[in-house]
């Protein structure tokens, strides 16, 4: 089902411009996977990216240190968190967004990847005053606009 939903290029700009800290969900060490090369463009673009995945936890992707949850990453700097950037399937998307919603107060985007649909997850995060971008792809839009 594709599910491209009608965002201003000032309302990306506004999102990607505010944006400092991400927490990138799904992150993977296989350079030919996708959250691997959004990453590394993010990282080169001055963000900064916090990796979450259970099986890779303890170790490093592209020098940053993977953690094994939200709630690890909440503990070490959870105020700092203005992005929750979704690399996983859209069923899993609802739960995720309940949680981040209550672990990062400074949270201003869920951003779910191409791809990545909620419905229910959207209107969670814009019902506690939170952006939504679903099915696209942060590293595409930096491109598009310039940025």
């Amino acid at each position: 089902m594709e599910h491209i939903e009608d965002i201003s290029d000032s309302f990306m700009r506004t999102v990607l411009d505010r944006t400092k800290v991400i927490v990138l969900v799904g992150a993977s060490a296989n350079p030919e996977r996708p959250s691997y090369r959004v990453m590394e463009f993010l990282l080169s673009r001055g963000y900064r990216v916090i990796p979450v995945n259970p099986g890779q936890a303890g170790k490093e992707i592209l020098g940053q240190p993977v953690l094994e949850s939200l709630e690890a990453v909440a503990a070490e700097c959870g105020a700092e968190v203005q992005m929750l950037d979704i690399f996983r399937k859209s069923e899993a998307v609802p739960a995720l967004v309940e949680n981040a919603l209550g672990l990062f107060p400074g949270l201003e985007t869920v951003w779910m990847q191409l791809g990545v649909i909620s419905d229910e997850a959207a209107m969670m995060a814009r019902a506690a005053g939170v952006d939504v971008v679903m099915d696209r792809c942060p590293k595409i839009e930096i491109e598009r606009l310039a940025l």
